[in-house]
């Protein structure tokens, strides 16, 4: 089997978009693209793919804890003339505890992020380049779901099945889709559905089914321009090899991709089953976290 970095250096889209872009993929998302996609909103209907950030989410503890909600005020005690009385409150939590982007300058190997940028731009300050605010206009466009879990009968796929390019072939041919320049590929695993029937989070954070290396080569292909899945990490996880998270480093360092992660497609898939579409508008801003390396969100489909 070829190695990370033999994929990562064949699929390279360092330079493509200039010596200093800090955008990557999503540079495929071009107006008429946008235009296009906006054609897509037929019936009105939102999905709302986000899950919910509080203390019930997926993460054990350790590196990454869930939302801590504290209120600062509660309104009661106050006296203001009129009978005003208000709450604030506050949000401590990692920036990926939940539905989450995976910014370019989260991941590196050898030294170097994306577009050969040093490794030393990331400090205990953030990160100076390819911060997740350089995505502020947004990635929002065409997107595709392939349910890959219901292609193969299942509520979700088994721990650590590897998706393979002839498995979202398949489901793009049975589905009447297919999957372009500038599309925002959305890939069912079902996975999401191990923590919200057990709740155990220890179990959904063991391993998952997701993409493997091979995938790499179809998504450059195909110029996709963000991926995202119902798993916590794009990639089918014991992986194929002993590296750490090898799709991981090809993907965002290598082709300056975009990940989107801990997402819901439940509703969207019984929905796309149900009338045939599996293209629809996708929204999913960042927050303009300055020198983060990554952004909660909420992503929106519009059908």
């Amino acid at each position: 089997m070829e190695s990370f970095r033999e994929i990562g250096a064949r699929n390279s889209n360092w330079g493509r978009w200039g010596a200093d872009d800090e955008r990557g993929t999503t540079n495929f998302i071009t107006a008429d693209k946008l235009v296009a996609a906006a054609a897509l909103v037929k019936t009105g209907k939102i999905f709302d793919l986000g899950i919910p950030f509080g203390d019930g989410g997926p993460q054990p503890g350790g590196g990454r804890i869930n939302p801590v909600h504290l209120m600062s005020v509660t309104g009661q005690g106050q006296n203001f003339p009129g009978g005003f009385h208000f709450a604030d409150d506050y949000i401590f939590m990692p920036l990926q505890s939940a539905s989450q982007w995976d910014g370019l300058s989260h991941v590196f190997y050898d030294d170097q992020l994306y577009n050969g940028y040093p490794s030393s731009e990331v400090g205990p300050g953030g990160t100076n380049k390819l911060a997740i605010d350089k995505q502020a206009k947004g990635i929002a466009g065409r997107g595709v779901l392939l349910d890959i879990a219901r292609l193969k009968g299942v509520d979700w796929l088994e721990l650590n099945y590897v998706i393979t390019p002839a498995d979202l072939d398949e489901a793009a041919s049975k589905q009447g889709v297919t999957v372009g320049s500038g599309d925002i590929l959305l890939v069912r695993t079902g996975w999401r559905q191990v923590f919200t029937t057990t709740g155990d989070a220890s179990q959904f954070m063991a391993g998952e089914p997701g993409i493997g290396l091979a995938c790499v080569d179809w998504l450059h292909d195909k110029e996709v321009a963000a991926i995202c899945s119902d798993n916590w990490a794009i990639e089918a996880l014991p992986g194929e090899t002993d590296d750490a998270l090898p799709v991981h480093c090809v993907l965002i360092r290598d082709l300056g991709m975009t990940l989107g992660e801990i997402l819901d497609f439940e509703e969207l898939a019984d929905d796309c089953a149900s009338d045939g579409v599996y293209e629809f508008f996708f929204s999913a801003p960042v927050i303009k976290f300055t020198k983060a390396v990554g952004s909660p969100i909420n992503p929106l489909v519009f059908k």
